[in-house]
């Protein structure tokens, strides 16, 4: 599971320019779909050539490549946030997509756990349980702030559940922290959508500090749905 929310102390505003609105979060989608393809394509690529494989498998499991790659996109995260004030815009979109590149080298295991038609059907499933709440939280006359809080909190507890099952290993327990993890990023991509939809409303196309918080966004959203997805793809997933 990945970190979220890396800018969750980034101002919020009301909406007063809808076509402001409207073309931030459009480069904001973008962003994050162009992300989530190259994603898809990096692990299916690497699940497919034995030669890649073997620089992060070995026969007693991962090897040090493996482990760095696994790590690696938690130190992106945290690099792009703690430095986002002092990385360009340009360096921020390189680093986004070369993050992706690295998510998709991790996720590259799942084809092998499971088979394809689960995987296209889990992904399918998340992409329309995330548009749907994207839409509600676009839509929503109502503050989601206090919502976001307690998700946030709520995605901390099973953060630290995930690293105490780590040990214990218990099935039972890591159904229950799915099933709470599917709530949480479903919420969680309403609140980010309309906290998205909020700072829209202050950006100026065109500006450097513009394309940077629409990379950061993308980044948010993006955690959303690939958290979303390996939550739901341990209850649908059908392994090989």
């Amino acid at each position: 599971m990945f970190n979220e929310d890396q800018y969750n102390t980034l101002p919020t505003y009301t909406v007063k320019d809808e076509s402001s609105v409207r073309t931030f979060i459009t480069g904001v989608f973008s962003w994050m779909f162009i992300a989530l393809a190259i994603t898809a394509a990096t692990a299916y690529m690497v699940s497919i050539t034995p030669s890649f494989l073997r620089l992060l498998v070995t026969p007693t499991g991962l090897s040090m490549f493996g482990w760095i790659v696994m790590f690696a996109p938690l130190g992106f995260v945290l690099l792009m946030s703690f430095r986002f004030q002092k990385l360009s815009a340009g360096s921020l979109t390189m680093l986004f997509l070369v993050y992706a590149v690295l998510v998709g080298l991790s996720l590259s295991f799942i084809f092998l756990a499971y088979s394809m038609g689960s995987i296209a059907t889990t992904f399918g499933v998340t992409s329309l349980t995330f548009g749907v709440m994207a839409i509600a939280g676009y839509t929503t006359k109502t503050d989601l702030t206090r919502f976001g809080s307690i998700l946030m909190m709520a995605l901390f507890g099973i953060i630290i559940a995930s690293l105490v099952n780590f040990f214990l290993k218990s099935e039972s327990m890591q159904y229950l922290i799915s099933f709470i993890g599917v709530l949480i990023f479903t919420g969680l991509t309403a609140y980010d959508v309309q906290k998205l939809k909020r700072m829209g409303s202050e950006m100026v196309a065109g500006e450097e500090s513009t394309r940077k918080y629409a990379i950061m966004g993308a980044l948010s959203l993006y955690l959303d749905f690939i958290n979303l997805f390996l939550f739901l793809l341990r209850f649908m997933g059908k392994r090989n």
